[in-house]
Parts: C-alpha cells; sequence; structure tokens
C-alpha cells in the first residue's frame, strides 16, 4: 500500500478539532474523498462521518494527536503526498487541501497531440470556463495544425466567446504546442440555450 505523506499544519489541527468539537458528537470524524481520481476533474472534498458507519476499505490517518481523518482506500494512490493547511482572515479563516497527484499525470511529451491538447482544456481551462458554467472540448486537429473546438455550457452561444477564444485559449494552446496553427470554434452558437452573455 501507498505510504501517505499528508502534511498539517497546527493551525488546521486546531481549525478541524474545534469543528468536531462543535457538532457535539462522540461518534463523529471527519473522511475526505477525492471524487474522479487519476483524471483532470479530480478534486478533494472533506465532510462528517459517523465512524461506526465508515466503509471497510477506509483509512484512519493520525492528524497530529488527538484527531483522526478517514480516508476513502480507494484514494490513497492518489494521496501519497498532500497537505491541510488553514489561513486565519479578517472574514474568518480558509481550509486548503493540496493533492498535487490526484489528477492523475500530464500525457508525456511524445504522446499524441490530441491527447496532450484534452489534458490541458481539462486540467487548466476547462475549470476557469466552469466558474461561468460553460466548458470547451475538442472536434479535431488538422493536418495543418488547426485545432478545432467546440464551446458548451454557458459558453454556448455566448457573446463573449470569441473573445475567450482569441484571447484565451489560443495564444495558451500556440504558447504551449508550437505546432498549433489557428485555434477554431465550430460551435453552432445560435442554438446555445443558456448563455452566460
Amino acid at each position: 500500500m501507498t505510504t501517505m505523506a499528508i502534511d498539517t499544519t497546527p493551525e488546521a489541527v486546531n481549525y478541524l478539532k474545534k469543528l468536531l468539537d462543535d457538532q457535539g458528537m462522540d461518534d463523529l470524524a471527519l473522511r475526505l474523498v477525492v471524487t474522479d481520481p487519476g483524471t483532470p476533474s479530480a478534486r478533494c472534498s472533506l465532510s462528517f462521518c459517523e465512524v461506526s458507519s465508515t466503509p471497510e476499505n477506509d483509512v484512519k490517518h493520525a492528524l497530529g494527536n488527538e484527531l483522526d481523518l478517514y480516508i476513502d482506500g480507494d484514494c490513497i494512490d492518489y494521496l501519497s503526498v498532500a497537505s491541510i493547511e488553514y489561513e486565519a482572515t479578517d472574514t474568518g479563516g480558509r481550509l486548503s487541501i493540496k493533492a498535487p497527484n490526484i489528477k492523475g499525470h500530464a500525457p508525456a511529451s511524445d504522446a499524441p497531440l490530441g491527447d496532450q491538447i484534452n489534458w490541458m482544456l481539462d486540467a487548466e481551462i476547462n475549470p476557469e470556463l466552469a466558474a461561468h458554467g460553460g466548458r470547451v472540448s475538442l472536434l479535431g486537429i488538422s493536418e495543418q495544425g488547426d485545432v478545432h473546438l467546440q464551446f458548451g455550457g454557458g459558453c454556448h452561444g455566448c457573446g463573449m466567446a470569441d473573445v475567450t477564444l482569441k484571447e484565451g485559449i489560443e495564444k495558451r494552446l500556440k504558447q504551449a504546442f508550437p505546432s498549433v496553427r489557428n485555434v477554431l470554434d465550430g460551435t453552432d452558437h445560435a442554438t446555445g440555450e443558456n448563455p452566460y452573455y
């Protein structure tokens, strides 16, 4: 089994312990799960759980001397390196979980261009577009190096889609992949049902 190295700051341990104490339940613990592990859309989530009903394959991991964290056993390999931090702010505080291996690994530099572009879209560009309810997907790549994309969600029919394409996506793809000549929009924006703009 993979060895975990979840570094947790003392501030984070104190914050999490207070969260549990405030619930006033003896059988309550915290559980860490990775959704969609090994994919660019992977995310960590932390929730309350009853110790008596945690799944059998969960792994108990000590955070400090007084706090245990239950981790979904299917996610252990993705959490071989992780950290939990808490930063106090003027409006309360912010807990952050950093786990760089949950998304898996980007394709090698000699992987097909389509695989590399799909990874970049899913890992970098779509999370930004998601703030507006949008997404973009690869339709194809021509022999001349023209990349054809399709917008979806809030980007489908959005009046700013061309700006997003030319000023954002195209610049980033050309910078990352010199063989890309143009980035073209293959979306029929007239059929968009819920555009952001």
